[in-house]
């Protein structure tokens, strides 16, 4: 499968003709200290009911669903109303210590590691065939959960989904060492060994997609793995591990635990039986994580964590084509997203006109119900990362940038926020600076390259970046002068199965996707044997 901008897929799974809701039809403005609203096409419509029933709920621990050991459950909720979904297991350390013992019995004892990576692949295609022909299914759990469009899960996320399980299922009997030359009479034979009992713990913003980037490259590479969802969104993790089962993995190999951080991650991270641990979620966390397997039995990190993504803009550039790249860089996924273009730099020559037409476009975003047709953007997760964006809403507006349009909430019920664009951000702004995980665009002016490099460069973070420019010299420029994992020039948001994923600096380290992310399951071994008078060395 070729590499398709995820953006082009969503603008064709969205009908033009579709009913829309929560179209803006004003815009805010700021004045004499009045926040003025929003006016909205209608208002909040009735609330879809998805035809999907929540069967899975508890743990899933050596191939069975169980209750938590205390019994205890916590509620997952609907980011757009905030009521009940379903009361879910609350696992914590015992739960954990449940799921590593079975997930280490599975390694030791068990038929996955032992198993032809052959075999391992056939499994792994078969889920990806089970995941298709239940996609309605997964799709709907995870926009209930979620609050993101169902045409983004049906139509992007989902494929994506399967076709990362076949991306490593084709890797799985492709997994090998090499035969080293060394001076001397000796054989030289790398073995790429399963690293064991794999920690995992996943985020809320792309559940089903940080599944599939974590469990994918560990199971090709024959491992057995424990993995925490994250407390806001568990639903399609239960359900997918339900498939998995269905397609022939064995129990005890993929063991899921429900909980929150402090009590469920925490021992996770810190477990003394656990061999390897990869996190996605943000820095600070990522800071604690790294402490606590550290100070356990030192097990080797992976970490895919915050950002703050520069998408530059040259006056060379196609205006039309980079308004709505931005938008979208910044926009998808409500703006949850850990490499969202959330500071726009745009040069001196075109900056009022990409302002004026970067307004017009988030004035046309339609917010809504997700399991609406024709909606591009739906409520933020829970009440408090609602409240974070807000609070950086009305930290934009003190420290004097230019809100153009939104800032406020829509609606009375969820936790739904207007498209909001500043302009005129100065980089010592908090909006400019901190991951704000929400629906908020901060475009910045500039004036040549030198100085947009070094200002794109001074952030802790290294996640992502854009480049717009038809010159080839100044994409393969400033491409190779950004510090950040991946670099997209005149697109963005391009995640193929093949191509990597990861930060710099105080984004993390290692890869995700591709053949890099195998390297973080795998042992390497050397064995050295003596040849006694060998015919050649």
């Amino acid at each position: 499968m070729a590499a398709r901008r995820v953006s082009s897929l969503l603008s064709r799974s969205l009908s033009a003709s579709s009913p829309l809701l929560f179209r803006s039809q004003g815009r805010n403005c700021y004045n004499g200290g009045i926040l003025r609203r929003f006016g909205t096409s209608s208002a909040a419509e009735e609330i879809i009911n998805p035809s999907v029933q929540v069967s899975h709920t508890q743990l899933l621990i050596d191939g069975n669903f169980v209750d938590a050991a205390s019994g205890k459950t916590f509620p997952t909720l609907d980011p757009r109303t905030g009521e009940v979904i379903a009361q879910v297991a609350e696992g914590d350390a015992e739960d954990i210590n449940r799921a590593v013992k079975a997930a280490r019995k599975a390694f030791d004892e068990g038929p996955w590691p032992k198993m032809s990576a052959y075999e391992r692949s056939r499994v792994m295609l078969r889920f990806a065939d089970l995941v298709e022909k239940h996609s309605e299914e997964l799709a709907s759990l995870e926009t209930w959960d979620n609050g993101k469009p169902y045409q983004q899960s049906k139509n992007v996320e989902i494929p994506m989904f399967a076709r990362l399980f076949r991306y490593y299922a084709g890797w799985a009997d492709k997994i090998h060492g090499l035969t080293v030359p060394a001076d001397g009479n000796y054989h030289v034979q790398t073995l790429h060994e399963p690293i064991g009992v794999a920690g995992q713990i996943i985020p809320w913003n792309f559940p089903l997609l940080m599944f599939a980037w974590k469990v994918g490259p560990a199971l090709a590479c024959g491992n057995t793995i424990v993995l925490k969802t994250a407390e806001q969104t568990p639903l399609t993790a239960f359900y997918a591990g339900k498939l998995l089962l269905e397609a022939g993995l064995p129990p005890g190999v993929l063991n899921i635990v429900s909980g929150f951080g402090q009590t469920a991650g925490a021992s996770l991270a810190s477990h003394m039986d656990v061999d390897k641990l990869a996190f996605t979620g943000s820095t600070d966390t990522g800071k604690i994580i790294l402490g606590l397997a550290a100070n356990s039995n030192l097990k080797p990190v992976t970490l895919e964590l915050g950002g703050k993504s520069p998408f530059i803009v040259f006056e060379d550039a196609d205006i039309d084509k980079a308004v709505e790249q931005a938008h979208f860089a910044l926009f998808f996924n409500q703006g949850q997203c850990c490499c969202a273009g959330s500071r726009t730099y745009v040069h001196e020559k075109v900056y009022d006109e990409f302002v004026e037409k970067s307004k017009a476009r988030a004035l046309k975003r339609v917010v809504g119900d997700p399991f609406k047709k024709g909606i591009e953007q739906g409520p933020q997760i829970d009440s408090k990362q609602f409240e974070k964006v807000m609070k950086y809403i009305r930290s934009g507006v003190e420290s004097n940038a230019t809100l153009e349009c939104g800032g406020d909430q829509i609606g009375d019920k969820g936790y739904f926020i207007q498209p909001t664009v500043f302009s005129n951000v100065k980089d010592n702004m908090l909006i400019a600076q901190d991951e704000i995980f929400g629906p908020v665009q901060s475009i910045l002016k500039f004036s040549d390259v030198d100085e947009v490099i070094k200002r794109a460069n001074d952030t802790r973070y290294g996640l992502a970046a854009g480049v717009f420019t038809k010159s080839l010299d100044t994409a393969n420029r400033v491409s190779r002068a950004l510090k950040a994992g991946t670099i997209w020039v005149n697109c963005f948001d391009v995640f193929d199965a093949a191509i990597p994923f990861g930060g710099y600096k105080m984004s993390g380290n290692g890869r995700e996707k591709g053949i890099y992310s195998l390297n973080n399951y795998l042992q390497i071994k050397a064995v050295v044997t003596a040849l006694n008078k060998p015919a050649w060395i």
